[in-house]
């Protein structure tokens, strides 16, 4: 049995193709949360969810979308993200919003007879706080299950806190520690971290098409090619 994990898409269409080419016959599909903002697919992106996601939880930019929040990201990339989302506005329908906005903010499941808690910021919960390996101990306190999945950060990890494995999948569609598609998969009990190649360029131009400022173009360009904001 095969498990998706998959945090973070922000509308990449071509990072989520690339992944679904090379795992094709997954049998369940995860998500972590944040499916909308930056990228220039999000319509497609969502779809995909509503069609194959067997659990999810809502990120911090779905939230902002779907409920008419500040998504509380970080400051370098907040202009960025507003700008994205009021043209994700334009591309969405009730359907996709409504999606969106009944997406619970944790979830539980089980995957190969393990128990998954699964969050897109914090265990508690939280949408919008970065955390790092550091703070697990502390942060996953009164979580039994067996492993937590968590997303958000866009840097992949995987850590024992005692008995809990705590993974993060990294971003599919925006990873902040170079320029590929991230995601996990759970398969006959073994979770492994992965990351591949893209058509980045394709997700770029969609996005030079977009109606968002040169500024947001091509600070989003930097990140999709895994270069340093300046």
């Amino acid at each position: 049995m095969k498990t998706l994990v998959l945090s973070d898409i922000h509308g990449n269409l071509p990072a989520l193709e690339a992944i679904l080419e090379k795992e094709s016959g997954f049998d369940t599909c995860l998500f972590l949360g944040d499916v909308v903002d930056y990228g220039p697919f999000p319509k497609e992106c969502i779809q995909f969810l509503m069609d194959n996601m067997d659990f999810g939880v809502m990120g911090n930019h779905d939230n902002a979308i779907a409920n008419n929040v500040d998504c509380g990201c970080r400051g370098d990339f907040r202009k960025f993200s507003v700008e994205t989302r009021q043209w994700h506005k334009a591309l969405l329908g009730k359907e996709e919003l409504g999606f969106l906005r009944h997406l619970p903010t944790i979830q539980k499941t089980g995957v190969d007879g393990r128990s998954v808690f699964m969050a897109h910021a914090t265990p508690q919960g939280g949408l919008t706080r970065y955390i790092n390996e550091n703070e697990l101990e502390d942060e996953i306190k009164g979580v039994s299950d067996e492993i937590i999945l968590l997303g958000h950060t866009h840097i992949q990890f995987m850590r024992y806190v005692g008995t809990t494995l705590v993974v993060n999948p990294g971003s599919v569609g925006l990873a902040r520690d170079g320029g590929s598609a991230c995601y996990a998969t759970i398969t006959d009990g073994q979770i492994k971290l992965h990351r591949l190649p893209y058509d980045v360029e394709r997700t770029v131009k969609a996005l030079m098409d977009s109606p968002v400022s040169e500024e947001s173009k091509q600070g989003l360009t930097n990140v999709l090619y895994g270069r340093t904001l300046s």
